[in-house]
């Protein structure tokens, strides 16, 4: 083929670097041959998807038929879970979704995108591929600098991403922190605040951004069922906004983009408040265990809120990470983020946390 197809491609897309995710287990198990591999790489549920979720795979339904399009049985119980009206939501094929549609219906080469260090590779991503600038504001101990952001606003500034909890440090805002950033942006300036990992926080300081809807039509908040809810191999999540903001967001939209199976799922997953709160209490748990560790270790970590830590091992942590995939164990190296010392943790079962310091322990002796 005498065609250069990179040449067809826009400014944006040729120099992106596709998305590096987590060491799958069976990409190990090949690799190396091992078995009774453990992952602490993605943040996923270590429980699993909830019981009333799994119940609905029993009974499927036709699937020769498309899905609801409009998703109407799952927005209808988000609807009644956040007080808000069905057509405030979006439905997107996990989180990651939201944020691409509210780039593509937005954003164009002439706007500029803040967010902050070290925050989720997907914004700079999206940002890219529209080929828009993205002005990136240095952190502040690892997470947000409102004011930071806020003198980084300019007349091209459409678009501002908030991880709160942050990804991959698990910082986060507290309510007068992010309330401060809402009230001084301009109006034409959308802040769209991920908050994938909301439902593992316990700070009595953290916000619920979808409370703040009503006064700021210029908010929109995004959630996900990958996390807590334990459904990441279904590819779900939404975004919930003032009613025109999820208006543009559903013009983007692809049709049938949630499958009929995940939309069940995800309906029945919500309503299992019994395995959330099982979910939160085993990542308390794990949390306490890993840094009581960590400080025995005389290894540095950033708090995090989320179900999962990031340590500094004073040293290059891929090649911590090469070992430990020798013990059977997928951690996550985040030098991709500017943290080429640290590597996160994901928040495993009691057995997988324990597993895992043994592990690193052995690791760093025989360094």
């Amino acid at each position: 083929m005498s065609c250069d197809l990179l040449k067809l491609a826009t400014s944006g897309v040729t120099s992106l670097q596709p998305y590096q995710p987590g060491k799958p287990v069976e990409e190990l198990e090949r690799e190396l041959g091992l078995e009774n591999i453990i992952k602490l790489a993605s943040n996923e549920n270590p429980l699993g998807a909830s019981p009333k979720a799994l119940a609905v795979l029993k009974n499927p339904g036709d699937l020769s038929r498309y899905p609801d399009g409009n998703g109407f049985r799952l927005k209808t119980a988000l609807a009644g879970y956040h007080a808000v009206n069905t057509d405030q939501i979006t439905l997107g094929n996990g989180s990651n979704e939201i944020l691409e549609l509210i780039a593509r219906a937005i954003l164009t080469p002439a706007h500029e995108v803040i967010f902050s260090e070290h925050a989720f590779a997907v914004y700079p991503l999206v940002t890219q591929a529209i080929g828009a600038r993205a002005v990136v504001v240095p952190a502040k101990e690892w997470g947000h600098d409102v004011d930071g952001m806020l003198a980084a606003i300019t007349e091209n500034s459409r678009l501002m991403f908030v991880a709160n909890p942050n990804n991959p440090t698990g910082t986060w805002l507290k309510k007068a922190e992010l309330r401060r950033l809402l009230e001084s942006v301009p109006e034409n300036l959308i802040v769209v605040v991920d908050e994938a990992y909301f439902d593992y926080v316990q700070e009595a300081e953290y916000p619920d951004c979808i409370n703040w809807l009503p006064e700021f039509p210029n908010l929109l908040v995004t959630r996900t069922f990958s996390k807590a809810y334990g459904l990441a191999g279904f590819r779900i999540g939404y975004g919930v906004a003032h009613r025109e903001l999820a208006d543009l967001l559903n013009r983007v939209r692809q049709p049938f983009n949630i499958n009929s199976l995940a939309l069940a799922c995800a309906e029945a997953a919500l309503d299992d408040r019994a395995h959330i709160l099982k979910t939160v209490s085993n990542n308390q748990a794990g949390m306490k265990y890993l840094m009581e560790s960590f400080k025995r270790m005389g290894l540095e970590y950033i708090p995090s809120a989320g179900n999962f830590i990031c340590i500094d091992l004073k040293r290059p942590g891929r090649d911590i990470y090469n070992r430990l995939l020798h013990e059977g164990i997928i951690v996550r190296p985040i030098d991709n983020y500017g943290m080429p010392n640290h590597l996160r943790v994901t928040i495993g079962l009691a057995e997988e946390n324990e597993r895992f310091i043994k592990a690193l322990e052995r690791v760093i002796r025989n360094s």
